[in-house]
């Protein structure tokens, strides 16, 4: 599957703060490799999955996931369970499969879920859930991300190479994250340190990084907050919402 414009894939997985949506007002890459050094989701990379990419993620659980995601089949993939009654269905699958499917089943989170969200109870909005369209579109990206390379572990193991840098930390005032950094001025830092372009995503308020207005944005339960950016590219960011 080759990427169509800023459209690239459709996310593998929901999660909380993911920026699929807002990926395409960022700057383009403007070098052959993209690093997400807080990975998640990896919304941006997954607008441009063509690019060299490389993955950074400190959560065990996320990290397995991404792993699977890189090197399972689509065969693999189709022959996982749909329409479950309940997660016990899920015994016996590879544990990165499940963390998938639990995703799946609660929008916008940072820990797989351990039930069905209310939405899915209730049947609302079904493709956007766990079932045959999904693990069909998972199944077929999947052949797109071969190329992919996922690093355990925190930020500064990534590679010090020149790329177009996609940083887009737990947010300082948010407590949603289990994974934080040690210090946001030490991240400030190694943002300022990297070479080639330098995305750098936060909440409004922020301070670690002269930040300036970028977007607003809505969250899974449609409440909105504002966004916030430094970059140092060649690519200027235009503001989008006050």
């Amino acid at each position: 599957m080759k990427a169509n414009g800023t459209r690239g894939l459709r996310p593998f997985f929901s999660y909380f703060g993911g920026k699929w949506a807002l990926a395409p007002k960022y700057p383009k890459p403007e070098h052959g490799v993209i690093v997400e050094p807080f990975a998640g989701s990896a919304g941006y990379a997954t607008r441009y999955p063509e690019q060299e990419v490389i993955l950074v993620e400190r959560c065990p659980r996320i990290a397995a996931m991404w792993r699977w995601l890189i090197g399972v089949s689509a065969d693999e993939v189709m022959a996982l369970p749909v329409d479950l009654e309940n997660f016990s269905a899920l015994d016996g699958l590879p544990a990165p499969a499940q963390t998938l499917i639990r995703f799946w089943h609660a929008r916008g989170r940072t820990r797989p879920p351990t039930t069905f969200s209310s939405w899915k109870r209730q049947g609302k909005w079904p493709t956007s859930f766990w079932g045959i369209s999904v693990r069909e579109r998972v199944a077929i990206q999947v052949q797109a991300i071969r190329h992919w390379k996922m690093i355990e572990g925190d930020y500064t193991d990534a590679p010090d190479v020149q790329a177009t840098w996609f940083v887009d930390p737990p947010y300082e005032a948010s407590r949603h994250y289990p994974e934080r950094p040690d210090s946001y001025s030490a991240l400030a830092r190694w943002c300022r340190a990297r070479r080639g372009c330098v995305i750098v995503c936060e909440q409004q308020n922020a301070k670690w990084l002269p930040f300036r207005p970028f977007s607003v944005a809505k969250s899974i339960s449609r409440s909105q907050y504002k966004e916030v950016v430094w970059t140092r590219c060649g690519r200027r960011v235009k503001v989008t919402g006050k």
